[in-house]
C-alpha cells in the first residue's frame, strides 16, 4: 500500500508540474489519443466523428491506434506525467490505481448502457472521480458503453433451461483466468474453467467445456455459434470505459472550451453507445438465424445471488459503504 501511495503522488506530483508543453506550444492545442483499440472500434469511430469535429476550432485531435503511441495499461500514467492527453480508460485499469474502482468492473453493478450513463453523473460518482483528478491528474469526462456478456452454452434449451444460478450448477463455463473472473463465475452458479480464449472454440466443440461467456459480437467474430445451441442473455457484466482527459491541459482552457470538451465527449460516447447497442440487436436476430435458441433468464435471481456472494468477500473489501446500495437505487 505505502509503495502504491507513493507512485501515486510522484505521478500526480508530475502531472501539477507538467504544462503539456508542446501539446500548448502551438494556436491549437494537440490532443494525443492513445488506445489498444483498432481504428474501427466503435469508441475509436466515435471519438473521431464526433468529438475531434466538436473541438476543431480549438483543439487538434491526434488518435493513435493499436498501441502504437503508449503501451496498453500504460496510458494512465502518461497522462499523469505530461505524455498523453488522452485516453480510453477501463475501470480494471483505474483499479490498479484506486482499488475502489473495482465496483464499476463487478458482476451486476451495472444493469444497463443507460444505467452506466446515470451512475457515472450521479453525485455518488463524485468522490471517485475527484480522487482521479486529484491523485492522477487525469479528469474522467465521459462512460463509454461496451456491451454485455452473456452465458454460451452448449446444450440445446430442451436439456438446460437456465433461468437462475441454480441452473448453472455443474455446468464448465470457460471464463478468464484471473481471480476476480474465477469468482465471477463461481457467483453467477458455474464450475468456471479459466483457459486461453485461442482454445475455445475446439473446447467447445469437444466438449471439454460446455460453455462460455462474452459479449454477442466476440460469439459471432469467434464463430462460436457453430459449436454452441444456445445463449441466456444473462448479462452479468455490462463493461465500460471512460474517457480519460488531462487535468493540467483542462485547467487551461477556457471555460467555454471546457463545456465545448465536455460536450463533445458526452455526444461521442453516446454515438457510440446507440451504435453498439444497435449492433447487439442485430447479433441477437443473427444468432437466432443460425439456430441458436436465444432467451432471458431472471435477471433479478441472477443479480441477488450474485451481489449476495460478493458482500464480505475480498473482491467487495475496498467498496465505500453504501455505494452498491446507491447505485441499485439508480437501476432500471
Amino acid at each position: 500500500m505505502t509503495f502504491a501511495m507513493t507512485r501515486r503522488a510522484l505521478l500526480a506530483s508530475a502531472a501539477a508540474l507538467t504544462l503539456a508543453g508542446p501539446a500548448l506550444a502551438e494556436d491549437k492545442i494537440t490532443l494525443r489519443m492513445s488506445t489498444p483499440a483498432s481504428e474501427t472500434d466503435q469508441r475509436s469511430v466515435a471519438l473521431a466523428e464526433v468529438f475531434a469535429p466538436a473541438v476543431a476550432d480549438f483543439a487538434s485531435y491526434e488518435p493513435h491506434y493499436n498501441a502504437s503511441l503508449i503501451a496498453q495499461g500504460s496510458e494512465l500514467e502518461a497522462i499523469a506525467s505530461g505524455d498523453l492527453e488522452m485516453s480510453i480508460a477501463s475501470a480494471q485499469e483505474l483499479a490498479t490505481f484506486f482499488p475502489e474502482f473495482s465496483i464499476f468492473a463487478t458482476g451486476y453493478v451495472h444493469q444497463s448502457a443507460e444505467h452506466q450513463v446515470r451512475v457515472f453523473n450521479d453525485p455518488l460518482m463524485e468522490p471517485f472521480k475527484q480522487k482521479v483528478e486529484d491523485e492522477l491528474g487525469v479528469k474522467l469526462l465521459s462512460v463509454m458503453y461496451l456491451g454485455k456478456r452473456h452465458v454460451n452454452l452448449r446444450f440445446p434449451r430442451s436439456e438446460k433451461d437456465v433461468q437462475t444460478p441454480a441452473d448453472l450448477s455443474g455446468v464448465n463455463l470457460r471464463m478468464p483466468g484471473s481471480d476476480a473472473w474465477q469468482f465471477l463465475g463461481r457467483a453467477l452458479g458455474a464450475n468456471p474453467t479459466p483457459m486461453a480464449f485461442t482454445e475455445v472454440y475446439t473446447a467447445l466443440s469437444t466438449g471439454s467445456v460446455d460453455g462460455q461467456d462474452n459479449p454477442l459480437p466476440t460469439v459471432v467474430d469467434a464463430k462460436f455459434y457453430e459449436v454452441t445451441k444456445q445463449v441466456a442473455l444473462t448479462a452479468h457484466l455490462v463493461d465500460l470505459n471512460y474517457v480519460a482527459f488531462s487535468k493540467a491541459v483542462w485547467d487551461q482552457l477556457t471555460p467555454d472550451q471546457q463545456a465545448t470538451v465536455q460536450q463533445a465527449a458526452d455526444e461521442a460516447a453516446d454515438s457510440g453507445r446507440q451504435k453498439q447497442l444497435a449492433k447487439e440487436e442485430e447479433l441477437v436476430s443473427f444468432l437466432k438465424d443460425q439456430g441458436l435458441d436465444i432467451y432471458e433468464p431472471d435477471l433479478d435471481a441472477f443479480r441477488s445471488h450474485v451481489q449476495e456472494q460478493y458482500k464480505g468477500s475480498e473482491f467487495a473489501a475496498s467498496w465505500p459503504e453504501g455505494v452498491l446500495d446507491a447505485i441499485n437505487a439508480l437501476g432500471d
